[in-house]
């Protein structure tokens, strides 16, 4: 990766949905500097200065950045430029605010159903990779990551273990958009750890084959993993 030597940032701001504002600036910038993918942005707490505004509204951006594919945000790494040349932004992160109710109820009827058939059907592999996929997220967690991959794989290893191909496929078809909601929800500031003891409630009735109680964990993480700062209306600067 390139570092490049920065344009000067345009001047604070001080309208309605401010993390918008900050998005649309931060690409703004990205574009007059010629950033390409793979090119490193300055820190959160150097933007922040620079724009004027608080760390949580620069975070909010940065996230809503993230979701539409713009940056990506590397534990230990920062954040790098994934796609130049964005436009509409505000239109883009709209749209994905707008359609996050509806994502997350179907989220809540496919998993809640699919955990209640993992109590039921999974095999001793089934569960070896449930394991597996609590321990990657929480190795993650441990050394201050997000845990983005580990909690796929323990969604994706449920979905695996209730032996249904119909509703593995409905999963993958709104895999893009729950990724989407998954980004949003774990970087809310102390999400990851408790996404992680959802996980374990759900692993847990798993493996004790208790269909209901299974599906009520899942019920519970996934109403509160949909707890996200989009749905709250913008942050204060």
């Amino acid at each position: 990766m390139t570092e490049r030597s920065p344009a000067a940032f345009p001047g604070r701001l001080n309208r309605s949905r401010l993390y918008e504002q900050v998005a649309e600036q931060i690409t703004a910038w990205i574009a007059e500097n010629g950033l390409r993918a793979g090119d490193r942005i300055p820190p959160e707490r150097e933007l922040a200065t620079r724009l004027g505004v608080s760390r949580a509204t620069l975070s909010q951006a940065l996230v809503a950045l993230e979701v539409i594919g713009v940056v990506a945000v590397r534990h230990g790494d920062g954040t790098v430029v994934t796609r130049a040349g964005a436009a509409r932004i505000v239109e883009a992160i709209r749209a994905h605010a707008d359609r996050l109710p509806e994502i997350i109820d179907t989220r809540d009827a496919l998993e809640t159903k699919l955990a209640a058939l993992a109590a039921q059907r999974r095999t001793d592999e089934d569960l070896a990779r449930i394991d597996a996929a609590l321990a990657g997220m929480a190795e993650d967690v441990e050394a201050g990551g997000r845990g983005v991959q580990g909690d796929e794989q323990f969604h994706g290893a449920v979905t695996a273990a209730a032996h249904s191909l119909l509703l593995a496929r409905l999963m993958e078809e709104i895999s893009e958009l729950i990724r989407e909601t998954r980004l949003e929800s774990l970087s809310q500031p102390g999400r990851p750890r408790a996404s992680l003891a959802g996980h374990r409630a759900v692993a847990e009735a798993i493996r004790a084959g208790d269909p209901a109680a299974a599906a009520a964990a899942m019920h519970d993480h996934v109403a509160m993993v949909s707890d996200v700062a989009l749905l709250r209306g913008p942050a204060a600067g």
